[in-house]
């Protein structure tokens, strides 16, 4: 018999963090509800900013690549997919199923900055990474004045 440590906030902190995404990914200015009603499981995300791009991880382990639908629409990017799920029965020796099956569906408002037509996304080893470049700075032009 294996010893588990009790942990009673264990429970009201995965509360709290899937509270915590769903805010995440609403614009500004908009509950983005339908998240809610469309989605069996939301993938763990981690974003970071570079000079000259945004880079997007999320976690979609499980998850085939042709299943997976990314889509850039009025600064607006959308991940969303599925993942198949195999019948589980009680009477296949399971004991406890964790692991969430379905739909997922992700919202993030880009910035204006970023580049929309150069947009790319890879699977590999179970996290989708997507790579948003930032649009080239226009650079200042210094304009003769005639007199």
């Amino acid at each position: 018999m294996a010893i588990r440590r009790y942990d009673p906030w264990r429970l009201l902190n995965e509360l709290s963090n899937e509270i915590g995404r769903m805010y995440e990914t609403a614009p500004v200015g908009e509950g983005d509800a339908s998240s809610l009603a469309t989605s069996d499981w939301v993938p763990a995300v981690d974003i970071a900013e570079q000079a000259d791009r945004y880079v997007i991880h999320a976690d979609v382990p499980g998850v085939r690549p042709e299943d997976i639908d990314v889509h850039m629409e009025n600064g607006i990017l959308t991940i969303k997919g599925s993942r198949s799920s195999e019948t589980k029965e009680a009477g296949q020796g399971y004991k406890r199923v964790e692991r969430a099956q379905g739909s997922f569906y992700r919202r993030f408002s880009l910035p204006d900055t970023a580049d929309a037509e150069r947009i790319s996304a890879r699977v590999d080893q179970g996290v989708l990474e997507i790579t948003i470049p930032k649009q080239e700075k226009v650079q200042p032009r210094r304009i003769q004045v005639e007199g």
